[in-house]
């Protein structure tokens, strides 16, 4: 009989699995695949490749031989481990492989594991996403270069430009050299997709905290992490909720000379961007709808479906395939009075108006009401041991009525004038990546809008990206904001707001409700507008008391 740890692979008794990350470099344990046999499965070398997907094979096998009263079994990780590649994985042989894999454990009696969800979104159809098509090369080196492809890559490979420096920027933030250690990194991201509830950034942070050797007693609690890392406390809600409200005095609490728990500038800007990151990729979850992934705690089930049930996400009632054909008609109705708002906007601007009346519309703009309802209260009771202050949230930048902070005016302190290069001097090639993730998604375009090819869409995606930031308190001098109310309907302003300030209140009824002529790759791509605008917003407060500090 072959040994339990034959070909890298060892199995467990009753199908129980050690915890702790898959950190083993040579043999599996605990019912595991090894660290050599995922990587050598994600190798570019298909004979490589090829050789990793039997050795995988023929572990399961073993353990499957081994079933009998009192053996030992598959353990549980293998198992989700299986589900996840059978579920997400680009490759159609390692697809089809994991699938037989889990039928062969299935047929001999063991429970086997099934995704709750049928797709990555709850919001968009699973098969305008998992389909095979121009976008699988991204997936495939997604596969490759990271060992995994999830729901947020599935999603954002609808725009494969941005996707490609969207993974440049993470992986640079999480992996390459920097001030900080790798499990700090995570853990930082832990603490800021807490702020939003967002539990899916934080099961991925979780993970990947435990494989870069984290220690596992910090996810039970802020207590059992460094006070250093605490001490970001203050600093995380405010970017995460209130970015216009960091000063100075915050930086100064961090890095200075006598500071108890010091930062050096280049960790701080470090802890920064990846907490801004975090905040921003919360909002995209959100955004969305993404499910969890089919390993996450929420995202699978060991058991059966039940009899007329199939595994399926229930069609929302708001999405546009239930709308009758009224709702159809008024949706088409909407592209065109958009579309021809948006010719007269390009006509009209050459007009001349006085910076009196600019600042007029923009206050007007910034100050009027959009309410987002509350529809989810305290976060989960996982999350809620990860932050402090969980009832410290967005405030409007300038409630109706009440006196406002100053603004920022874009032309006293801007990304491209002073916000890039401050963070290429503190943390290399930072900027540089940052940048370009701004401008892939301030240019990207098809020159498409719903059913009308041959569109120039600059100055509906100039009004999304210039809302967002009026929202947190930014003026351009040289825009004028009668142009957001005219280009932005209620509906997406509603949207907009609820994930660019309240993220973890997001509905399917709200992202249904915009658009709902256009496609979903573009309600994704207003998404990852949004993601952005915000990500930069927050820097722009940020880096700019850092630069008071530093004069």
């Amino acid at each position: 009989m072959a040994s339990d740890t034959e070909n890298g692979f060892s199995c467990r008794a009753n199908g129980d699995s050690a915890p702790g990350p898959l950190s083993d470099p040579g043999d599996g344990v605990g019912g595991r695949p090894s660290m050599k046999t995922l990587a050598r499965l994600c190798s570019r070398d298909e004979e490589e490749r090829a050789a990793a997907l039997e050795e995988l094979s023929r572990g399961v096998l073993v353990c499957l031989g081994l079933d009998r009263p009192g053996s030992t079994r598959l353990g549980k990780e293998t198992l989700l481990y299986l589900l996840r590649l059978a579920r997400s994985c680009p490759l159609r042989e390692v697809r089809a492989r994991a699938n037989e894999l889990l039928r062969a454990a299935q047929e001999q009696g063991i429970e086997v594991p099934r995704a709750l969800a049928s797709g990555p979104s709850a919001f968009i159809p699973a098969k305008q996403i998992l389909k095979d098509g121009p976008d699988q090369d991204i997936l495939i080196e997604s596969f490759l270069s990271l060992g995994r492809v999830d729901h947020v890559t599935m999603v954002m490979a609808l725009h494969p430009a941005y996707l490609s420096c969207f993974l440049r920027t993470q992986h640079a933030l999480l992996e390459m050299d920097g001030p900080l250690p790798r499990h700090w990194r995570h853990y930082i991201a832990i603490m800021a997709a807490a702020r939003h509830h967002c539990s899916y950034v934080v099961q991925q942070h979780s993970a990947s905290f435990l494989q870069a050797g984290g220690d596992e007693s910090w996810l039970s609690g802020l207590q059992n992490a460094p006070a250093k890392l605490r001490s970001l406390n203050a600093l995380n809600k405010l970017l995460a909720h209130r970015p216009w409200l960091i000063t100075q005095l915050h930086i100064q609490e961090l890095v200075y000379p006598g500071a108890e728990l010091r930062w050096s500038l280049a960790e701080l800007i470090h802890a920064v961007i990846l907490m801004a990151h975090a905040h921003a990729l919360s909002s995209f979850v959100w955004g969305c709808g993404l499910n969890p992934e089919a390993d996450h705690v929420g995202g699978h089930t060991f058991r059966p479906p039940s009899p007329g049930h199939p595994t399926r996400s229930p069609r929302s009632p708001h999405s546009p395939a239930c709308e009758d054909g009224r709702q159809e008609v008024d949706g088409a109705v909407e592209v065109e009075v958009l579309m021809k708002r948006m010719v007269e906007l390009q006509e009209q601007q050459e007009e001349e108006c006085t910076q009196e009346e600019m600042v007029t519309r923009f206050e007007r703009e910034r100050s009027e009401s959009i309410p987002t309802a509350v529809v989810r209260g305290a976060p989960p009771e996982r999350l809620l041991h990860l932050m402090e202050d969980p009832n410290f949230r967005y405030e409007d930048f300038a409630p109706r009525g009440e006196q406002a902070p100053p603004t920022m005016r874009a032309q006293d302190y801007s990304w491209e004038d002073h916000g890039y290069s401050l963070v290429n001097r503190l943390l290399p090639d930072m900027g540089q990546l940052l940048d370009e993730k701004f401008q892939v998604v301030s240019n990207l375009t098809y020159h498409r809008m719903a059913m009308h090819e041959g569109v120039d869409t600059h100055t509906l995606r100039k009004a999304l990206w210039n809302y967002i930031h009026c929202l947190y308190g930014i003026r351009y001098d040289d825009y004028d904001y009668g142009s957001v109310n005219v280009l932005l309907e209620r509906s997406l302003k509603v949207f907009v707001k609820t994930m660019a300030c309240h993220p973890e209140q997001t509905t399917a009824r709200i992202y249904h409700a915009f658009w709902r002529h256009f496609r979903h790759s573009e309600k994704v791509h207003a998404n990852l507008i949004v993601l952005e605008a915000r990500l930069q917003a927050a820097l722009l407060y940020t880096l700019r008391a850092i630069t008071h500090y530093m004069r």
